[in-house]
């Protein structure tokens, strides 16, 4: 998840790429994203009981329906 943030504050707080504009690479970040927040997901299952488990998934989920929702949505 951070390499994830420091790619994101490469392109564009210190490059200022324009990366969403072009389709490979939102799908790039996208997937490097969802890897990243997996595998906090993953870390946090192997800290925590069962039910908070559950719980994160469950959320990881729902997170991950709402940015395709939200992307059909707005088209951005």
């Amino acid at each position: 998840m951070l390499f994830a943030l420091l790619v994101e504050l490469f392109l564009d707080y210190i490059l200022k790429i324009p990366w969403r504009d072009v389709r490979w690479m939102v799908i790039t970040y996208v997937t490097l994203f969802f890897a990243g927040t997996g595998g906090l997901l993953g870390v946090a299952a192997k800290m925590t009981m069962r039910g908070w488990t559950i719980t994160a998934i469950i959320l990881f989920l729902i997170m991950a329906v709402l940015a395709f929702v939200s992307r059909a949505v707005t088209g951005i």
